[in-house]
């Protein structure tokens, strides 16, 4: 099997794994007897915990071998897994939480994401990077949406989240034998010259440090309504069930894996930047309409419908970085804008937590993420919409 193949492959059983526990994992949380608040801290420090492993992890990669970061991340995941599974103590939780890898949020954590990108971009050619990346979102999508339904349906059929955490386990197992079967072609060569890089980071470090503070506020901003606790919004505010919420968000993942296809025809017609800001936008005006709905036929509608545009901007956003970097600044570069993502995510949900306790306050979480998202497409078009990669220009 080609690497391109490969790593397509591992992608969807990571977000196959991801989708599943994210359904459960408050639920599974709270019968352990964890409160509101604790769950919110736990979640936060979780986020935190990938970040620090993340930054570590991808700023090497590129030096060490992208194949034996991704083995060493998916055994932190086979590890945090396991003791999810095996305990109810919060202090051991907090602790596996931090150091391990836990996906509360059905998004990418841990250093995957960044060092696949890396290397799908290494073997890959520029003109078909974007598809390639749409069809690689597309694949997590589907299998987020599978995992998702999976997660609520095993959860219903067997009367335990527990079974679900074992599950996570054992794909965190999968898949470091998986990543064994990477080709030496997704490595690439050392930078000539001895020039100074610090987190893997040469002569592109300024408009990546540029863009990772961007994507941090947007990554904030969707931290409110990670799939978690949008699942808990709707059980609270309608009384869904974990198998009804399981496919609910199966359906919502389908719609937002296939918008991705669109977006790099889009993206070859306009241009990466306009693509990413203009599906987006009206993305965010949908996510502030959801609480907003008086029933839940209509709560799912709007869901659907934000999610059928929301992630149109992840392949062309992935495609872009790659273009805009040096090919041995690639897992650096995907590295520190992932991990500021993920620093951005794990300060929201502790908030989230606290206003999701008071239910006066369950809906703000929406709000603020769909204004502080519009706030970060502004910007953004501002800043790079000039700044254009060597493909389109020529």
């Amino acid at each position: 099997m080609s690497d391109r193949r490969l790593l397509l492959v591992t992608r969807s059983v990571r977000l196959f794994a991801y989708g599943a526990l994210s359904v459960v994992l408050v639920f599974y949380l709270s019968a352990l007897g964890l409160t509101t608040a604790q769950i919110g801290l736990l979640l936060t420090l979780t986020l935190v915990g990938d970040t620090v492993v993340s930054l570590i992890l991808t700023t090497r990669a590129d030096r060490v071998g992208r194949r034996r970061i991704l083995i060493a991340g998916a055994a932190l995941m086979a590890a945090a897994g396991l003791i999810f599974a095996l305990t109810r103590n919060f202090w051991v939780l907090l602790i596996t939480g931090t150091l391990g890898v836990i996906s509360p949020s059905a998004n990418e954590v841990g250093p995957f994401l960044p060092v696949e990108q890396a290397a799908l971009a290494h073997v890959v050619a520029p003109a078909v990077r974007t598809t390639v990346f749409a069809w690689y979102t597309l694949a997590g999508a589907i299998a987020t949406a599978v995992g998702s339904l999976a997660g609520g349906g095993f959860s219903a059929a067997f009367h335990s989240y527990r079974i679900v955490v074992f599950g996570y386990a054992a794909i965190g197992l999968l898949l470091g034998i998986v990543f064994m079967g990477v080709s030496p072609k997704v490595e690439v060569a050392p930078p000539e010259g001895g020039a100074p890089f610090w987190l893997g980071l040469g002569p592109s470090r300024r408009i990546v440090l540029r863009l990772a503070a961007l994507f941090a506020v947007d990554a904030f901003a969707g931290g409110f309504v990670v799939q978690s606790f949008a699942a808990y919004w709707f059980y609270l505010r309608f009384g869904v069930s974990a198998a009804a919420l399981g496919g609910i968000f199966f359906g919502a993942n389908v719609l937002s894996g296939l918008s991705a296809l669109l977006a790099a025809r889009l993206a070859n017609r306009f241009g990466l930047v306009r693509t990413m800001v203009f599906t987006h936008l009206p993305s965010n005006v949908l996510l502030i309409l959801v609480p907003l709905m008086p029933t839940l036929p209509l709560a799912i509608a709007v869901l659907f419908a934000r999610f059928s545009i929301s992630q149109m901007d992840v392949p062309t956003r992935q495609s872009y970085l790659m273009a805009v970097v040096g090919p041995e600044e690639r897992s650096g570069a995907a590295g520190v804008t992932g991990v500021a993502r993920t620093t951005g995510a794990a300060l929201a949900p502790v908030f989230a937590g606290f206003m999701f306790a008071h239910p006066a306050l369950v809906n703000v979480p929406f709000f603020i993420a769909g204004v502080l998202k519009i706030v970060y497409d502004l910007v953004l078009y501002r800043a790079f919409v000039t700044v254009r990669p060597a493909e389109e220009i020529a």
